[in-house]
């Protein structure tokens, strides 16, 4: 079962390297976190479905295959499986070139740390993620609608003109700050701070990027739904625009 809100996060560590996969669990677990371990691609997806993780920290280079594959495993999965629990994934690498870094965000990454790295940055991205990532089930229902698009918070689904969307959770997260925001223009640096709820800097394409998955999915169901205002933000058109 799913970890309870308010209860300590679950989080799979995917790492060949012993000491580094040592520091990590030792660090995390003294931050208050449940730690499990894995160090290859089979044990990695074992892993998953044996502990079923909030957060998956995510090695990219391991020795039976690489993070990609297992990401996009674990997407496949839960597309699969719609009633699935949701799980946030953050990609380690010492690749820092920005191509990489989008192609592990277009595969479903929450987020992408580069070796080497702080320890105290990586504690403050795994709170940063599950803080968006990790569902509020405590509430009555609450649907947020738009048009044909609509939400439905509590069981963290998003249909469009009667079809399932299958997001990412920060896909999700962004799409749902959008609605909450519907017939304004949010800034690129509104959605950093409610979205990715960063105090340091990002890649300066991560809120571009995640529009452009949006788009791709929405799309696919209707005209084109989110506005850019170029040098001001972004924002869903109005419903007789949509």
């Amino acid at each position: 079962m799913k970890t309870a809100v308010g209860s300590a996060p679950t989080v799979l560590v995917v790492e060949d390297e012993p000491g580094i996969a040592d520091i990590l669990r030792i660090t995390l677990s003294y931050n208050g976190f449940t730690v499990h371990c894995a160090a290859t691609r089979r044990e990695a997806l074992a892993a998953v479905r044996e502990h079923r993780p909030d957060l998956v920290l995510l090695d990219v280079m391991l020795p039976d295959g690489n993070g990609w594959e297992v990401c996009q495993a674990l997407r496949a999965e839960r597309a699969a499986d719609p009633a699935g629990d949701e799980l946030a994934v953050i990609f380690v690498t010492a690749r820092d070139d920005p191509r990489e870094v989008v192609a592990g965000l277009a595969l479903g990454g929450d987020d992408y740390i580069t070796k080497p790295f702080g320890i105290d940055e990586v504690v403050a991205r795994v709170q940063a993620v599950l803080r968006r990532t990790r569902r509020d089930t405590g509430g009555t229902d609450r649907v947020l609608r738009h048009g044909d698009l609509e939400m439905n918070e509590a069981t963290y689904s998003v249909c469009r003109a009667g079809q399932r969307v299958e997001l990412t959770p920060t896909e999700y997260n962004l799409l749902r700050h959008l609605l909450r925001h519907a017939g304004q223009i949010v800034s690129k640096e509104q959605l950093l701070q409610h979205v990715w709820q960063y105090e340091t800097v990002v890649p300066s394409t991560v809120v571009e990027t995640y529009i452009s998955y949006l788009r791709r999915k929405l799309d696919r169901f209707g005209p084109s739904m989110i506005e850019t205002r170029r040098g001001i933000g972004y924002g869903l058109r109005a419903v007789e625009q949509a």
